[in-house]
């Protein structure tokens, strides 16, 4: 096993640490290779890497550019997992929020306050509160305080004060509970980041076409650099496959049937300004299929989700006219005003891997994960849910450790905190000293602090030396140009779309979904990155059609139809 180099570790994720990444890929042969970069392949990496092993990781397109950045950017033990009896991933995912929330990424994850309306009175208070009271108590059993209060029950009255839009006829009274939130792109490309900081050979933008194979053993992948065409072998003594819903495409290529199957289940979620209906908390409601969220973020409500079967195009999951009324009609029973389609601001549908079972209904099926060899030299991760990643991903990893020569440490990723987290708390209680020192609005320096941590440094200095880059972004202000540069040169965004849909979250936040955004954002990481005119109008171009093709999709029926028209978008292709 080789030892990583620590001496040359760069914290930046910028043009110069991919090309000697690849470089790396190319010309090593590694301990681990992990393949997919979401939430599980890059919480592989750096599990991997801080064991002392030598460690690649690819992603086909960008970081999180999958179901990582689609979710309900909770972090959460799953309610609803308990009417299931799942108390172990109940208990699993609840030790885990804590250690995010405390440890792990304080700057990333906060606590978010929900209501769990009660509509039949007694028992059902009785009910549901015995549940509550075990899920406070699953909290405590990671031998660390949960990092939230625990549950309380609401009267009607104090329900209404907290809550003036309700409908008053939807409710009898209800019950208060915490759980957390994550910006979850953000959360992967700093993940990444890390990975890379502590010794990993990562890069986005890196296709795996096959595996290299020596008899039955995996020893590889053929790779492509989609930015550049140049196709490379990566050789490696175990490969990770954590590529989510495309699992079952990444084990076609090893010509090997897979062990188990994984299913995609599409969840749309909307995006609507938070004026438009009053409340100082959150909403679980039940509907006759799962569970709906109504989720504060920011300036807006997220309201989600549905949970449908879904056998298109894997890439670009389509929300339909079906899926946003479906919403809005479970949503609109519990409101006194109720939402129409000109309330919503922004879109977005995501893809959960869920493991195939006997059950017809993807609501049903596990969130439970599978590790397994599935050939010699090939370890697959797949199942699980947002919130248990680490978990999912010291498992995958100590499978391929126990294929290695020698013995490899124990996982120590539960004492990792991600890049910008140490020093978070004393910076945040320095925030309007901070704002001062820069002449900056106390609100944007607490927004920085909440996505960069204590890496809110680096963005000053570069306001500081470019004062122009504290000018908001067209139809976006919530974020600046400052970010837009950072993203390009300091978090690995190669294109103007890693930008606004996941660096930042303007392509959902913002009325327009960052058209008007668009031309300063790409001239920016022009700017940044050496492109010339040609190139940042194709960016523009591209992320417009991608825009319009959404956009056009949600109107339209049925999965079918909306699939066909998103997919007139074309895809980001080789810059070169």
């Amino acid at each position: 096993m080789t030892q990583t180099n620590s001496v040359t570790r760069s914290s930046k994720l910028g043009p110069e640490e991919r090309a000697a990444a690849i470089t790396a890929l190319r010309d090593k042969e590694l301990d681990i290779l992990v393949v997919g970069g979401g939430i599980v392949g890059t919480g592989a990496a750096l599990d991997a890497v801080t064991r002392g092993l030598s460690v690649g990781m690819v992603e086909a397109r960008d970081w999180a550019s999958g179901t990582s950045s689609r979710s309900s950017k909770l972090v959460h033990g799953g309610i609803r997992y308990l009417e299931q009896l799942d108390f172990r991933l109940v208990r699993e995912a609840l030790i885990e929020r804590g250690l995010l929330l405390q440890r792990i990424a304080p700057h990333l994850v906060k606590p978010v306050k929900f209501l769990y309306p009660l509509t039949k009175g007694f028992i059902e208070r009785c009910y549901i509160g015995a549940g509550m009271m075990l899920y406070d108590i699953f909290s405590y059993t990671g031998g660390r305080p949960p990092g939230v209060p625990h549950h309380r029950h609401m009267t009607k009255g104090q329900i209404q004060r907290a809550i003036p839009s309700l409908a008053n006829d939807a409710f009898t009274g209800g019950i208060a509970y915490y759980d957390a939130q994550v910006d979850d792109a953000r959360y992967v490309a700093s993940l990444a980041r890390t990975a890379s900081f502590y010794g990993a050979h990562v890069a986005s933008r890196v296709r795996v076409e096959g595996f290299l194979k020596v008899g039955q053993r995996v020893v590889g992948v053929h790779a492509l650099d989609v930015e550049t065409g140049e196709r490379f072998d990566i050789r490696a003594r175990q490969v990770v496959n954590a590529t989510g819903v495309w699992t079952d495409d990444t084990q076609a290529m090893v010509g090997e049937r897979g062990q188990f199957k994984v299913r995609a289940s599409k969840g749309v979620h909307l995006v609507v300004p938070r004026d438009r209906f009053q409340s100082k908390i959150g909403l679980l409601l039940r509907t006759e299929k799962s569970v709906l969220f109504v989720i504060p973020w920011g300036r807006h409500w997220l309201i989600g989700t549905t949970d449908t079967d879904w056998h298109l195009d894997k890439a670009h999951p389509a929300a339909t006219a079906a899926d946003i009324d479906y919403i809005l009609e479970h949503v609109n029973q519990v409101l006194a005003v109720p939402l129409t389609r000109d309330d919503v601001e922004g879109v977005y549908a995501g893809l959960r891997p869920l493991l195939a079972g006997e059950s017809d209904q993807t609501s049903k099926l596990s969130r439970e994960h599978i590790v397994a060899h599935s050939v010699p030299g090939l370890v697959v991760v797949a199942g699980g849910k947002w919130t248990t990643y680490r978990i999912m991903a010291k498992d995958a990893v100590d499978e391929a450790a126990a294929a290695l020569d020698g013995k490899v440490p124990d996982s120590v990723t539960q004492d990792i905190s991600l890049l910008g987290a140490e020093g978070y708390q004393a910076a945040w209680n320095k925030r309007g000293k901070i704002a001062r020192a820069f002449g900056l609005h106390r609100v944007r320096v607490e927004h920085f602090l909440n996505r960069y941590g204590v890496l809110t440094d680096e963005l000053l200095d570069l306001i500081k030396s470019r004062p122009e880059l504290a000018e908001p972004l067209p139809g976006a202000d919530d974020y600046v140009g400052a970010e837009v540069v950072y993203a390009a040169t300091h978090e690995g965004a190669l294109h103007l779309e890693d930008v606004l849909a996941r660096r930042t979250r303007v392509s959902i936040e913002a009325w327009d979904r960052g058209v008007s955004a668009a031309p300063v954002a790409a001239a920016l990481m022009g700017e940044a990155l050496g492109w010339d005119e040609e190139r940042i109008q194709n960016e523009v171009n591209n992320y417009l059609k991608r825009v319009a093709a959404e956009r056009a999709s949600q109107e339209e029926p049925d999965d079918a139809s909306a699939d066909r028209v998103r997919l007139e978008a074309p895809d980001i292709v080789a810059a070169s």
